[in-house]
């Protein structure tokens, strides 16, 4: 007998969503069965996120970092204008009607710019002004946040400078507050992010130039599933532990009777899966010679 030769199967979210149903006992028939299906799958999808480091949702970023601006958004704010070449990096923005601010963050292109996190809401079609060069442009849509307010959390983060990649640490909210002086500068050695709805990153010392980066790895969220025509966003390892996790919350909906056996099989897939997503690495055991002098 021959073997298919293919290795691309990859169940899109009916097929997730009919399996879901099989395993609890029913067929799915109507739109509201396949609508309250989605929902379901988009709240394991959540959860996930707080079971634990999901490898595939890892994405790396490398921020500019900017004299005098010590907060950054975790990804990436994009403004679009109808103009900014004459804008410069490092200079506050603001509207010219909703009084709005931000500062520009890495170099203005023909129609866009990046920028900070805003205090208040830009406004499509107001003037906004650059605060040193006086320059004007007009902002062509409302800004979106969505890029930033996919992350999950940050893992690690290093600052280059001149080719070279140099540690930072991580530091809580606490340890960040007690800081007396966040104004001193100097090369970034410390990080907290601040996981707001629209998460920013903190840097300390405030960095003394503009051409050193911060590159960091962050977590963020999988895709919605948003159709039934849809894929998930992950790898097929874990296929079957979507699929358990759905009839599971299905169940308790549908199949209380259920729920014990779904419940256990969900969890048996997901740690299984998720051993099989950690990272592997050496470990060198060194054992340590205690010498005993005679008395």
């Amino acid at each position: 007998m021959a073997v298919s030769g293919s290795k691309d199967f990859e169940p899109n979210v009916a097929d997730y969503i009919e399996e879901a149903f099989e395993r609890c006992g029913f067929e799915l028939r109507t739109g509201y069965q396949a609508k309250t299906a989605r929902r379901s799958l988009n709240f394991l999808l959540a959860d996930w996120a707080n079971r634990g480091l999901n490898q595939w949702t890892i994405k790396q970023v490398t921020q500019n970092l900017i004299i005098g601006i010590t907060e950054y958004p975790v990804g990436t704010i994009t403004l679009s204008v109808g103009a900014s070449g004459s804008f410069t990096i490092g200079e506050t923005i603001t509207g010219g009607t909703s009084a709005a601010t931000a500062s520009i963050i890495s170099a203005p292109t023909a129609t866009s710019m990046t920028i900070t996190v805003p205090s208040g809401t830009f406004s499509a079609s107001e003037t906004i002004t650059g605060g040193t060069s006086s320059a004007t442009t007009t902002v062509s849509s409302v800004v979106s946040f969505e890029d930033v307010q996919a992350t999950v959390d940050v893992l690690t983060a290093v600052v280059r400078r001149s080719s070279q990649d140099l540690s930072t640490s991580a530091i809580d909210r606490a340890a960040y507050l007690d800081i007396p002086n966040k104004t001193s500068t100097g090369r970034v050695t410390q990080y907290f992010v601040d996981r707001q709805i629209t998460p920013v990153i903190k840097v300390w010392p405030s960095p003394e130039n503009s051409t050193d980066q911060l590159i960091y790895d962050r977590i963020v969220r999988i895709d919605d599933a948003d159709a039934s025509v849809d894929t998930v966003e992950m790898p097929f390892r874990f296929y079957p532990c979507l699929a358990a996790g759905l009839a599971y919350y299905l169940a308790m909906k549908i199949a209380p009777d259920r729920i014990p056996v779904l419940k256990g099989l969900y969890e048996e897939e997901f740690e299984r899966a998720a051993l099989q997503d950690s990272s592997t690495t050496s470990v060198n055991l060194v054992p340590t010679y205690t010498f005993l002098s005679a008395v």
